[in-house]
């Protein structure tokens, strides 16, 4: 392993973070590549914290260089979620090892489990097990336990390594699945470590690292944080109220659609309007992804069938060495400031701008209005630690 990868959210950026980064410098990594989400999240939400402070800590934290997880792949499932995060960490031409979070922490387990999902008896068994009408999480395990032993696929942090397994099959990366340290996945805290779900809740818990505390009281006191989709509540019902098919958003294409436009009319609120949309069959997640990508105007046809450019957030200067050799690596364009745009093809530019205006709504939720100007994507840079 000379530069290793990670796919992530960082929100917020934690010890239980900085263990694993510190790991992998331990295990012999040169140095550390970090594909983050931007300004949403792969659970349907606003990201606590805008990215570029949370790419700062991710870089304070260990990290050398932090590109951005486009916001088409960043909201999508996990699936997709893996795929751009190693469309963006296998284009660099520097990136060696992916390294993950595992429950199982064993690589041969989630690799044959990998192959077991992309088979085409699988995908014949899992038909067989949706007719029941189940959720899609528990039809894949049972399809997927027909062939191997599929105990991981019940836990959310190897579901995901599995997907990072799939996503690499035909790329130069090798897998590295890291034990889970401390706090269960959404559990409460356990010695030094909390999840990031817990400290979404409660920020003023000590388990930030002092770099992301630092940081976050600084976006508070400028008005910029704490970020939530509770900010964003009217603005989010009035989109629903005004539309008038919502079929394009209901990537399953079984009539999820229905339930979320007549929840739409009725619904005061968010949560009651997630409550209403809610069975069994559906993972609150999927959910929150549908809304948030009816908000943005971001229907999952549109995604790009690939990632069209690497996008710089932070670097220290190992990171800028790694940027040196990127540019005469990477089989993407590479961005750093925003004059990089105009050399991307007509496609790619139509992402970017797709992203500009995801980040001007998601200013709209600042705490502090005079800090939501839009066109902010067109005049940060990288922020160089």
């Amino acid at each position: 392993m000379q530069v290793a990868g990670v796919i992530c959210e960082y929100n917020p950026f934690h010890t239980g973070h900085q263990w694993q980064l510190s790991e992998l410098r331990r295990r012999g990594a040169a140095a550390i590549v970090c594909a983050m989400s931007g300004n949403y999240t792969q659970r349907g939400d606003f990201a606590i914290v805008r990215k570029h402070a949370r790419a700062e800590a991710a870089i304070r934290g260990g990290a050398d260089l932090v590109l951005e997880l486009p916001l088409p792949w960043a909201t999508a499932s996990a699936e997709a979620f893996a795929q751009g995060g190693v469309s963006v960490l296998a284009a660099t031409g520097v990136v060696d090892t992916l390294a993950f979070g595992s429950e199982c922490a064993d690589a041969d387990t989630l690799l044959r489990l990998a192959e077991v999902l992309t088979s085409d008896a699988y995908a014949s068994a899992l038909k067989s097990e949706l007719v029941k009408r189940d959720s899609f999480a528990a039809a894949r395990q049972r399809a997927a336990a027909r062939f191997a032993p599929a105990a991981a696929l019940s836990d959310p942090n190897d579901i995901l390594g599995v997907e990072y397994c799939k996503a690499i099959r035909g790329t130069l990366l090798a897998p590295l699945p890291l034990p889970r340290v401390g706090a269960a996945h959404d559990g409460a805290p356990s010695g030094a470590y909390a999840s990031a779900s817990y400290l979404r809740a409660h920020m003023d818990a000590p388990f930030l690292t002092p770099d992301m505390r630092r940081l976050y009281d600084a976006e508070c006191a400028a008005g910029r944080a704490p970020v939530s989709v509770a900010a964003a509540e009217r603005a989010i019902l009035a989109r629903l109220r005004g539309m008038d098919d919502f079929s394009a958003y209901d990537e399953g294409g079984e009539g999820l659609y229905r339930r979320f436009a007549a929840a739409a009319r009725r619904a005061t609120s968010v949560a009651e309007l997630l409550e209403a949309v809610k069975t069994k069959r559906y993972a609150h997640a999927r959910l929150r992804r549908m809304l948030l990508a009816v908000y943005l105007g971001l229907p999952p046809a549109e995604r790009p069938a690939r990632v069209p450019y690497i996008r710089v957030l932070a670097m220290n200067d190992k990171g800028k060495s790694l940027l040196h050799d990127m540019r005469k690596k990477s089989t993407l364009p590479v961005l750093v400031k925003s004059a990089d745009v105009r050399e991307l093809s007509a496609d790619a530019r139509r992402l970017m701008d797709r992203e500009a205006k995801a980040t001007d709504l998601y200013a709209l939720a600042y705490p502090d209005l005079t800090q939501s100007a839009g066109g902010s994507e067109w005049r940060t840079n990288p922020v160089i630690v």
